[in-house]
């Protein structure tokens, strides 16, 4: 079997222009088998008028079910060698053939998806009806034949219509006719098997959630966004309106040519799924004016536009295709196009993309008009915050690999979105594998813990369109404790304290829409949309330190950079000053002159502790009583009184002097009245030594004549002299 031969060329030309999307009649009520007998007959007759389709065209291109053999091939389930009847062969991991039609391409994943699904069915048909018996195949064709057959069973097995134009395949037109010739053992086989299930149709042999999600595909509504780049909202509502569509207010009341916008995203106008081809014919399409992506690609990049501050830069990482670049782009474009001096960038990871992959992307996003986009071939895990370009990183929009087991119509999200091909297994039988599930979200973890520790970044915004709690609250949770842990451990808590907030949508009023409390954007898959997941991680700020005016002065004080302006608050020795001036002013008030010469004399031998007593060195107590400080001062004023009366030491005339009697001892004066309590001070201080000098004092004859004349006490001689008379003693 040739699998690498490149298949391309001219599309299929059928009777009615059209190309059938494969398993489109399993979510009819119409039974696709020719089985309308009464369930108690062995072996039902083939009646002639069954034998006509209401589709638009019986069978595929050649390449269209070599295609599909490939990716069934590598996508098959694999039973254990005693269970196996039908062996495939043992390749895996094939090349697919070139289509270059995406219509096509497109009809053969659906085709070998289908096929997947009823991969059980089918084999049994090979057997109970011995056509693996009867006609021996390669092991290697064998996929080719489970491709064909069910394609034979769904066109109620009916020939294919050819046409001249078409490339034909060798190996697809000779499994053609050994099934062919075979085909009423077949619908035998088919009709057995359905009475033995009781099978109305062969959807009801499904899992209940693949059938359900089948179901749910079929009702879909087309969801589309406007290009800002290229047109407004308002002139592309405009021109739908003169072509004859109407607006409405919900999806639930779009019925023929109606629109309506979406209740999350005010981008989104959202159309029946019938009026697909009629808007394809439209100018709005072909110039890329109208963009149709499903809404869950579109609720990520709303989210960042809301989130990027006004110079900042964003960056995507994961499965998405061109389209959500140039989404992203436009509105960021949008946002800030008031602003021509701010260019954001938009960042896209590219390395785990091929060569071709990234110039398809380039070529998309270019055309859709983006100017700010630009990939980066490096690793996600290898870039920092320390690369140059990107130092204005603030939001991350991450939409890692994920199960896609929240989406209704798998293969057509797949293929549009760039992801993951070899879920179609999985998702085929709606669970997947533990192994694959366990690895998808190690991946994701390792993206989400990297995109937090960019120290720059505000929000990180992580999307999935999965349904497992795996791949969503418990890596985001998870990422959070490692986030906060890690932090700690390097003492540096600021550069890593995010926290979840609100997804900045508008709340709908319709009943799928999201509960207000809940901390994550979740939408449940329903007939109306996808299932998807959303979660914004932003970072908390800085805690804002607020003080009080005075506070603020008295800290900018203490750093010596306001030179004590406005100041309140006194420093320790401004304080003790402060107190002493208190003090002397509330004392001068009382009695001026005598506590103006103890404080003055007190100031200027602060720190003595000793004082000269009539010649002698005496000790003061170095902590002083109150009574002590009183009975000072009132020595003090006696000795002034004392010193008063004393005569001066100038001589005086030779006139009769009369003999003074000197007064060793004065009684005490009366106590001095005790000046207004001061409040208290929060800070008490130790009571200072006061130095009291005496006035000096002359008596006659009463010191030795040596005294005067040495050591360093006064000389007073200079100051008294005794009187002429001879005898006149003192006693």
């Amino acid at each position: 079997m040739v699998r690498n031969k490149n298949i391309g060329g001219l599309p299929h030309r059928s009777s009615t222009g059209k190309t059938k999307k494969a398993g489109s009649k399993t979510a009819s009520s119409k039974d696709p088998t020719p089985l309308d007998e009464p369930a108690d007959r062995n072996i039902p007759a083939i009646s002639p008028e069954l034998q006509t389709t209401d589709q638009g065209q019986l069978g595929f291109p050649d390449r269209v079910y070599l295609l599909a053999s490939v990716i069934f091939q590598n996508n098959h389930l694999e039973k254990p060698a005693v269970h196996r009847l039908v062996n495939y062969g043992n390749e895996r991991g094939l090349p697919l053939p070139e289509v270059k039609d995406e219509e096509l391409q497109h009809t053969a994943y659906e085709l070998a998806f289908n096929t997947l699904k009823y991969q059980e069915l089918l084999e049994d048909i090979m057997i109970d009806s011995c056509f693996v018996l009867t006609q021996p195949m390669p092991d290697d064709q064998m996929s080719l034949v489970a491709v064909i057959l069910y394609d034979f069973q769904d066109r109620k097995f009916l020939p294919r219509e050819r046409h001249g134009e078409e490339e034909i395949v060798q190996e697809v037109k000779d499994v053609e006719s050994y099934l062919l010739r075979s085909k009423t053992k077949l619908a035998a086989s088919l009709a057995r098997c359905r009475i033995k299930h009781n099978l109305l149709s062969i959807d009801y042999i499904l899992p209940e959630s693949v059938k359900r999600k089948q179901e749910r595909s079929s009702s879909l509504p087309l969801y589309t966004w406007v290009n800002t780049l290229k047109s407004s909202l308002d002139e592309v509502q405009s021109v739908l309106k003169s072509a004859g569509f109407s607006q409405v207010n919900s999806i639930g009341q779009l019925e023929g040519q109606t629109f309506c916008q979406d209740s999350h995203c005010g981008d989104i106008l959202v159309f029946p799924a019938q009026l697909k081809a009629q808007l394809n014919t439209t100018e709005l399409l072909r110039d890329h004016t109208l963009i149709i992506q499903d809404k869950i690609c579109s609720l990520g990049p709303n989210a960042v536009c809301s989130l990027l501050p006004e110079e900042g830069d964003a960056l995507m990482l994961g499965c998405f295709s061109g389209f959500t670049v140039a989404h992203t782009a436009s509105l960021i474009a949008e946002k800030h196009k008031a602003n021509s001096n701010v260019q954001p960038t938009v960042y896209v990871c590219v390395s785990d993309r091929t060569d071709a992959q990234r110039e398809e992307l380039q070529q998309a996003v270019t055309a859709m008009g983006s100017k700010n986009v630009t990939l980066i071939p490096e690793d996600f895990q290898s870039l920092d915050s320390r690369d140059k370009r990107l130092q204005k990183l603030r939001v991350i929009l991450l939409t890692p690999k994920c199960s896609v087991s929240a989406v209704s119509n798998p293969v057509e999200f797949i293929l549009h979105e760039k992801g993951d091909t070899e879920l179609l297994q999985d998702l085929s039988q709606s669970s997947i594998a533990r192994s694959k599930l366990e690895a998808l979200v190690a991946q994701q973890r390792k993206d989400i813990d990297h995109a937090l520790k960019f120290s720059k970044v505000l929000a990180v915004v992580y999307s999935t369109c999965s349904s497992y709690k795996e791949e969503n609250e418990e890596v985001v949770s998870r990422a959070l404790e490692q986030a906060k842990a890690g932090s700690e451990q390097e003492g540096e808590p600021k550069q890593s304290n995010f926290r979840l907030t609100t997804a900045p949508f508008s709340m709908p009023d319709q009943a799928e829409g999201p509960t207000k409390t809940h901390p994550f954007f979740m939408l449940e898959p329903s007939e109306q949309s996808n299932g998807c997941f959303l979660a914004v991680l932003s970072r908390e700020p800085e805690p804002e330190i607020k003080e009080e005016p005075h506070e603020v002065i008295v800290r900018a004080n203490a750093k010596g950079i306001l030179d004590r302006i406005g100041s309140s608050q006194l420093t320790r020795k401004e304080q003790r000053q402060a107190d002493r001036m208190t003090q002397t002013t509330q004392a001068r008030t009382s009695q001026p002159h005598l506590s103006a010469t103890i404080y003055s004399r007190s100031q200027e031998i602060v720190g003595s502790h000793s004082t000269t007593v009539c010649g002698r060195p005496e000790f003061t107590n170095r902590r002083q009583s109150s009574q002590g400080k009183a009975k000072a001062m009132q020595m003090q004023a006696s000795k002034d009184s004392v010193h008063s009366s004393f005569p001066s030491s100038k001589p005086q005339s030779n006139a009769p002097k009369k003999s003074i009697t000197p007064v060793l001892y004065t009684p005490p004066t009366p106590p001095l009245p005790t000046p207004p309590a001061r409040p208290r001070r929060a800070r008490q201080e130790a009571p200072k030594p006061v130095v009291l000098v005496l006035p000096r004092v002359h008596f006659p004859n009463f010191f030795p004549p040596q005294l005067s004349r040495t050591g360093s006490g006064p000389n007073f001689d200079s100051m008294w002299r005794p009187p002429a008379q001879s005898g006149g003693q003192y006693k």
